[in-house]
């Protein structure tokens, strides 16, 4: 049976809600670097979350991250299991987010448009 796309979506953000929560309360003094969940994408049966992290560094130190966040997903699993309600709680796949990168890429590529103009 499948699950309502409205359901999926909530349970998402109720999750992405939780982890903002975990990570800059309760995992702040492990992670070094300035992380955010910026989107998690639930799969249709609920059973796997993609969490997408945005982390402030260098490429080596968004690595080192991102490696220490996946070896607390047994930890973050269990915190999202106690304050979500759900029969089951969703695998955790954690995935860097590269679209800020992205936008200031962008975002000087055109200033270096407009000061050729001017």
């Amino acid at each position: 049976m499948a699950l309502s796309k409205v359901r999926v979506r909530r349970v998402g953000e109720q999750i992405k809600k939780e982890l903002s929560t975990i990570v800059q309360t309760e995992m702040r003094d492990s992670l070094e670097h300035i992380t955010t969940v910026t989107d998690v994408e639930m799969s249709a049966d609920l059973a796997q979350a993609k969490v997408y992290l945005s982390i402030m560094g260098n490429d080596q130190q968004r690595a080192q991250t991102l490696q220490a966040i996946g070896r607390a997903s047994g930890f973050l699993r269990t915190e999202i299991g106690k304050r979500v309600r759900l029969r089951h709680v969703p695998e955790l796949l954690f995935l860097l987010d590269t679209s800020l990168d992205y936008g200031s890429h962008i975002d000087a590529i055109l200033r270096t448009i407009n000061q050729k103009v001017e």
